[in-house]
């Protein structure tokens, strides 16, 4: 599948605002601190990358009612699901000018039903021509996702005769769809109830 940009400008994807708070202290602290554990931007992506997988639990498997969706606030308080999750990497790669966009799949049941998206990130590190999809949901039993720039190891494949899709487009910011309905969430209960089912 062929990545597109939906912003022709790659620095759109370097960007500080609102969701993608990497100007905020505590997103530039930390950012700050894994990068000395990382002598490169290759390493860095990683070691952000398992941090955000593995440190920050996804709220469902936690059993954690509560939403976030700003990167500083999922870096605090520790928890979010998928595209909250994305946003935190997403924030950790721009605080050190590696650009990175936020991206979809569409996925479902094991009979087609109940579809919803799932969020991931796209980075682009130096010297690579390509765009290279990461899945920073965290692992459980049957769900195996790692950083690679090879081969995408993320923790589904779409299932095509399920009605499952990858979306190609990389967005700057979160799909309005997906920010809506973080954003009018009290909490995870109702936020599963009404996650966006496509774009």
């Amino acid at each position: 599948m062929r990545l597109i940009q939906q912003n022709p400008e790659l620095s759109a994807y370097l960007v500080s605002d609102e969701v993608i708070d990497h100007e905020h202290p505590l997103v530039g602290d930390l950012a700050a601190k894994l990068a000395t554990v990382a002598p490169d931007a290759y390493s860095y992506a990683k070691v952000a990358f398992e941090f955000v997988r593995d440190t920050i639990p996804h709220s469902q498997d936690a059993g954690d009612l509560r939403v976030t969706w700003r990167a500083s606030d999922v870096l605090e308080r520790r928890t979010g699901i998928c595209y909250a999750k994305s946003h935190a990497y997403a924030a950790l790669l721009r605080a050190e000018g590696i650009p990175a966009a936020l991206c979809y799949q569409r996925l479902a049941d094991d009979d087609g039903s109940n579809p919803v998206l799932h969020g991931l990130v796209a980075l682009k590190l130096p010297g690579e021509r390509e765009w290279a999809r990461q899945d920073v949901r965290g692992n459980k039993p049957g769900v195996d996702a790692q950083f690679s720039l090879g081969e995408e190891r993320l923790a589904w494949k779409v299932r095509p005769e399920f009605s499952e899709m990858d979306y190609p487009v990389l967005y700057d910011v979160p799909h309005p769809v997906v920010l809506a309905a973080l954003k009018a969430a009290p909490d995870r209960p109702h936020l599963w109830r009404t996650l966006p089912t496509e774009l």
